[in-house]
């Protein structure tokens, strides 16, 4: 059979995702967009380093609107010779948020391919994750990145499989290849737990290799992988390198101003214990994994007029648009994580056929796929499984870099619709006993059609239906309670009957198949059709029509606001800082060099002078940091500005260094310091330094002359040999300072600057931003780029050359 013949048929499934997709997401082709919130946001910060590349023609790696100042490595830093991006945009070639879904579809698509899974199953198997309800929320919020990893995660695992199964060249190149698309995605929570799911894999295949006396085979597999799985990650050395560097400054790096922190060392590393299982799914949550509202989710709006909550309101006497406004407002989630606006449903369609394939598949896949899911679930519990989140968190390498642990269900994303997959596919088996295949039938549908019944004949008297922060209102208005509590009520009923409608369908559906009376082409489409309407219906509840705009309407939320055209008459160099909207907001940042920005990887330090110094008023940081415009709520709510004259300026000569021990100290001494008379300095410099004690007079100056994100510049003057202090943000690996051309060395001063010593008399002092990390990574992608595409094209023709076949074929499939 030829190459095109057999491929065909894959070529028009191809074809039928990209209709699926542009289907789905129809409004692109009338040129809307989605309403991206995270993106929004991303947009303000990148906009710096976006107008430097479109005036210059060059990138640059600082972004000094965002926290101060910080690399642009997490913020769509373009990079040399960065192929896997261009492989990436080749793939991706739908518009946007299309090419996502797409890539969903045809990545878990070769996977059941790999699996050996008939074509038909592994259509099914791709629509069932490909339009899984989480995986379409995360589109629909912003998260491209996690989307996008999640994406390649099939294609990583179909790699890993080809090896095991003895089909080591093909397995090679995927799982390189595929490796570095999924680095390339840049959301590295969701490849560490990639990797933890690989780990299970591995576990369950060394199992099985010690059971089979296949020792020898289970190693070659794993040196091979290494050794793809590296090649992958050095396609990506520069932003892996880069983000390895700048990570240590971030949020997720140490806690410089811990308590025990009294030398120059550093803290604990990774976040807060709090703050990584702030998001910890519910035990009872897990429910809403086959029942979608059974926690409630969304807000009362869901039900409108018709909502118990606005009928206590009007009967209360509320006015029309007020208890309209409040149901609108009030949630209905009554689960265990501060808000969830949609549920992870996986479709009881899916799940039905899911546990059915785990109880008829045996051997090493069963157990990856229980112990998967069971990690996955149990992790995703967070602080409501202390013992287990805990151990993770102190003991298992970088888990505790990351936080929203219940995330960790992507897991379950991947694992449910595989297990499906195999749960049509063994009841179609004849080799399996009509018996087995009847029992195992029967306890699917007895567990899932028992539990959906009882939820829906007595879900009303079996939960709480109560936060721990509703207790008061129980107590204190037990009648607006009561009828928030009916409307959850009503909610997890509703959805409970639509579960068990489901249920009841495919049931019938998969006894007529078994009893012979339908064929297995119509149970395929007929189940197809139910999984489809079972998990789009719910999609849409999160991304319909609604959710797109156009793109003069996405352009407005760009618009400064009267505030922002006041403050843009001032062409001189400063900083904003937007207290009305908090800290973590990328608003200002389109407009201005600023102390807000929003991004998951933050500095550190910056965070630690908001809270603890700004917010608490005091006006020297906001001086040395040359924030002359504050942002502020007037009395009627709305935008209003201050001006800050006592900002000490771009750049400014200081009468004292004062010597203090770590950075604790160093953090602290701001609160007693005028930062334009004295700079703070750890004494691990006081070596470097020496005696030397500045001598500032009358006549010093110093004005800023240059101010591109990368390259800033000054003109000083001093009598006395001096130091100079930078309001810009110290990052010790990149930035290179220069007087009169010739390098000096920084040093970092009141916990967050730059410092430089000056002699005496006129002098340029430059900065510039030229990391080593760009051209030490660039040189790693470009060397393995090409290794990688002479390995492929080598193993493409020993392929041909042994087989006389391109495709990946085994002995068995000639």
């Amino acid at each position: 059979m030829s190459l095109i013949k057999r491929s065909l048929p894959h070529i028009l499934i191809v074809l039928g995702f990209i209709i699926a997709s542009l289907a789905f997401f129809n409004p692109v082709l009338s040129g809307k967009m989605l309403y991206q919130n995270d993106i929004k946001l991303y947009e303000g910060m990148a906009k710096q380093q976006k107008d430097h590349r479109t005036k210059t023609g060059n990138e640059t790696f600082w972004n000094n609107a965002a926290y101060g100042g910080m690399p642009t490595y997490q913020m769509g830093a373009k990079f040399p010779h960065d192929y896997m991006d261009k492989l990436d945009r080749l793939i991706r070639f739908l518009p946007r948020p299309a090419d996502y879904l797409f890539l969903y579809l045809v990545s878990f698509y070769i996977l059941m391919l790999v699996m050996r899974v008939p074509w038909k199953m592994a259509v099914l198997g791709a629509l069932a994750f490909g339009f899984s309800a989480y995986l379409i929320i995360i589109i629909g919020v912003g998260h491209n990145s996690k989307a996008h990893a999640i994406a390649y995660f099939p294609l990583v695992i179909a790699g890993i499989l080809l090896v095991f199964q003895k089909r080591y060249v093909w397995g090679f190149i995927l799982t390189a290849l595929a490796m570095g698309l999924e680095i390339q995605a840049n959301h590295y929570q969701m490849t560490y737990y990639l990797g933890l799911l690989v780990f299970v894999l591995g576990v369950s295949y060394f199992i099985d290799a010690v059971k089979k006396k296949e020792i020898p085979h289970f190693f070659k597999s794993v040196s091979l992988l290494v050794i793809a799985v590296i090649l992958g990650l050095a396609t990506n050395a520069t932003t892996l390198l880069s983000t390895s560097e700048y990570a240590e400054t971030s949020i997720r790096g140490k806690d410089l101003l811990a308590e025990n922190n009294i030398t120059g060392a550093s803290g604990k590393s990774g976040l807060d214990y709090d703050y990584i299982t702030e998001y910890s799914y519910g035990k009872l949550e897990s429910l809403n994994l086959f029942v979608p509202k059974l926690m409630g989710l969304g807000r009362a709006s869901d039900l409108g007029n018709d909502s118990a909550f606005y009928q206590k309101l009007i009967e209360l006497g509320q006015p029309v648009e007020q208890a309209r406004y409040y149901s609108n407002v009030t949630g209905l989630y009554w689960g265990d994580q501060p808000f969830v606006e949609a549920p992870p449903y996986l479709g009881i369609t899916v799940v039905f056929l899911a546990l059915l394939g785990l109880l008829l598949t045996k051997g090493r896949l069963r157990w990856w796929l229980i112990g998967g899911m069971i990690l996955s679930l149990a992790l995703s519990w967070g602080k409501n499984l202390d013992f287990l989140t805990r151990f993770f968190v102190d003991y298992v390498p970088m888990y505790n870099k990351f936080r929203a642990v219940s995330s960790i269900q992507v897991i379950l994303e991947l694992l449910v619709p595989i297990a499906a997959v195999f749960g049509l596919h063994r009841l179609f088996n004849d080799r399996i006993p009509f018996a087995e295949r009847q029992k195992k039938f029967f306890i699917s549908l007895g567990v899932f059609g028992g539990l959906t019944l009882i939820f829906w004949l007595f879900g009303g008297s079996l939960f709480s239906f109560k936060t721990a922060s509703e207790t008061q209102l129980a107590i204190e208005q037990p009648f607006i309670f009561d009828a928030i509590k009916e409307d959850r009520i009503t909610l997890l009923k509703s959805d409970s009957l639509r579960s068990l409608i489901y249920i009841i369908l495919l049931g019938g559906v998969l006894w007529f198949m078994l009893k012979k009376k339908i064929s297995e082409n119509l149970t395929l489409l007929i189940v197809g059709v139910l999984i489809i309407a079972d998990l789009v219906t719910i999609d849409r509840r999160s991304v319909d029509e609604g959710s797109f705009i156009s793109k003069r309407k996405y352009q407005s939320y760009f618009q400064p606001t009267k505030v922002d055209n006041e403050i843009l008459k001032d062409k001189s160099y400063y900083r904003v800082l937007d207290q009305a909207r908090g800290l973590n907001n990328s608003h200002t940042n389109y407009f201005f060099n600023s102390l807000n920005g929003y991004s998951a990887v933050r500095p550190r330090k910056m965070e630690d002078l908001y809270f603890k110094h700004i917010a608490k008023g005091n006006l020297q940081v906001l001086n040395m940091l040359n924030v002359k415009y504050i942002i502020q709520r007037g009395e009627k709510g709305g935008l209003e500005y201050q001006e800050n004259p006592g900002i000490n300026g771009a750049a400014w000569f200081v009468e004292e260094l004062k010597y203090v021990d770590g950075y604790k100290s160093e953090f602290d001494a701001l609160g007693s310091i005028d930062t334009k008379k004295t700079a703070v300095i750890r004494k691990d410099f006081k070596s470097e330094l020496g005696d030397f004690q500045p001598i500032k007079d009358s006549v010093s100056t110093a004005s800023i002359s240059k101010t591109t994100p990368d390259h800033l510049a000054y003109n000083v003057y001093t009598t006395n040999p001096g130091f100079l202090v930078l309001s810009e943000v110290y990052y010790k690996n990149g930035w290179k300072a220069y007087i009169d051309d010739k390098p000096e060395p920084i040093y970092p001063v009141d916990y967050t600057l730059r410092g430089i010593k000056v002699p005496a008399g006129n002098h340029k002092v430059e900065f510039k931003f030229e990391p080593q990390v760009v051209k030490t990574g660039s040189s790693i992608t470009l060397i393995s780029s090409i290794l990688l595409m002479i390995l492929i094209l080598g193993g493409v023709f020993y392929q041909y050359k042994k087989t006389g076949s391109l495709l990946p074929l085994t002995k068995e499939d000639k």
